[in-house]
């Protein structure tokens, strides 16, 4: 046995040598990478979408009050966040495929104890399996790093683009089939509003079983075995493209704020957009329409987006997100509340600049690091996004019901200017340390 393991470990080896010094061989895994990741984020999307839409309504059936309705979205928030850490660290010691595989299974996992606790009426199990469900999120968010591991710098971008438009997919069919699962689930005596959990759970595992399955050779051992074999101790070279960072820690920062900012300011509009809504006397079915949009928005477009970013460049995407972010709050705050136009305009441009962020801050966090840290930077960011998020929702409410929401769109708006300086800050330092770093041409 301990031979055929050596075999075996040796066989992956060479194969993983071989990826080494042809640019071709690296480039038909740089897309075979991104296929299977595609197909990843479309269950993965599913699996997010159907259990969230009915999260908080099982928990305010099971102990039959409104006040504990916030407390699934909260644990979700903060399972995501701690999974985001585990799975970078993970990714970055045993490869993306085990990292993110993991990842979903636990997201799956989560699932199936939501429908175990909904049949047993136990509301710590449920609490405490939303809390391990929240996995599923971060991973569907880690995804779309797997596909930048082999891409050169005019193709990280769109790399990412690729894995967040595909996540659409899964998250729109999702809430789609919260009534077939929930009539498919009282067929069978489990409770309605577990049903769309066993869809979470079927597309999480599947989504696991992908990866593990499809995504060999590893993408991110095979650029580490790159990095190694050219001994770049101070540069990358990726697929035969540009130099790009080693490390570049203003890179880091600055990536990090863009998506960070973006995630809260984006959360703080958008939680508040339906209440607001409905102290105007708008319908559900309103509502659902203009956070459509949103949804549409925020995803939609990246193909778009991360063919600009790789083309013009991260920082004018990012500054670009900014803008669009200071736009929409004006006109959700000055737009009238009776206006179905104003509200759709605003919270598409929300959606839009959010868009603009996240792929533009991806692409100089992933610029900005090496094969050596970069899962494990890349989960620790991610940590923050899904915190800032939940910081973003809280204080929202509590910024409208002491103010109004205008006052907190206007200054989301203007929150968001501050990546303005960041971005030139980052830039300068580029320019100031030409020693220390090589830079792409579409680096920060």
């Amino acid at each position: 046995m301990m031979r055929n393991r050596m075999k075996k470990r040796d066989a992956q080896s060479a194969l993983i040598q071989s990826y080494i010094g042809s640019s071709e061989k690296q480039q038909q895994l740089y897309k075979k990478t991104l296929i299977v990741v595609i197909l990843s984020q479309i269950f993965g999307g599913a699996g997010l979408a159907a259990g969230i839409t009915v999260g908080a309504l099982l928990a305010q059936d099971m102990l039959g009050t409104d006040s504990v309705t916030g407390i699934p979205t909260a644990l979700f928030t903060l399972g995501s966040a701690g999974a985001a850490l585990f799975v970078g660290r993970l990714s970055q010691r045993y490869g993306r495929r085990f990292g993110l595989a993991s990842g979903f299974l636990a997201g799956g996992l989560g699932a199936i104890g939501v429908v175990f606790a909904a049949l047993t009426n136990n509301i710590f199990l449920l609490f405490g399996s939303l809390l391990i469900y929240g996995a599923g999120s971060a991973t569907n968010l880690q995804a779309r790093y797997a596909g930048a591991d082999l891409a050169g710098s005019r193709q990280r971008a769109q790399a990412v683009s690729m894995a967040m438009v595909s996540t659409t997919f899964g998250a729109v069919a999702g809430p789609n089939l919260v009534g077939v699962m929930g009539d498919f689930a009282t067929s069978i005596g489990i409770p309605a509003l577990a049903g769309p959990f066993l869809l979470a759970a079927s597309a999480y595992i599947l989504a696991g079983l992908v990866l593990l399955i499809l995504l060999r050779p590893d993408p991110l051992i095979v650029a580490k075995a790159i990095a190694t074999a050219q001994k770049t101790d101070s540069k990358l070279q990726v697929a035969g493209n540009s130099d790009t960072f080693l490390l570049n820690k203003r890179g880091v920062f600055a990536g990090a704020a863009v998506m960070v900012f973006t995630q809260f300011v984006m959360t703080a509009i958008m939680t508040m957009t339906p209440i607001h809504m409905g102290h105007y006397g708008h319908t559900l079915q309103a509502v659902g329409l203009v956070i459509g949009f949103h949804i549409g928005a925020m995803f939609l477009p990246s193909l778009v987006t991360g063919y600009l970013v790789d083309k013009i460049g991260r920082a004018v995407m990012a500054i670009a997100s900014a803008v669009t972010l200071l736009v929409s709050g004006i006109v959700a705050a000055l737009g009238s509340a009776d206006s179905m136009v104003a509200l759709v305009t605003a919270l598409v441009l929300l959606g839009l600049g959010w868009n603009f962020g996240l792929i533009s801050g991806t692409a100089i966090l992933v610029d900005a690091t090496s094969t050596s840290t970069r899962a494990k930077t890349q989960g620790s960011v991610d940590v923050g996004i899904a915190l800032s998020g939940a910081i973003g929702g809280g204080l929202s409410g509590l910024v409208v019901a002491h103010f109004s929401y205008g006052i907190l769109s206007i200054a989301c708006g203007i929150f968001s200017l501050l990546l303005i300086p960041i971005i030139i800050w980052a830039r300068i330092g580029k320019h100031k340390e030409p020693s220390q770093i090589q830079v792409t041409e579409n680096s920060i």
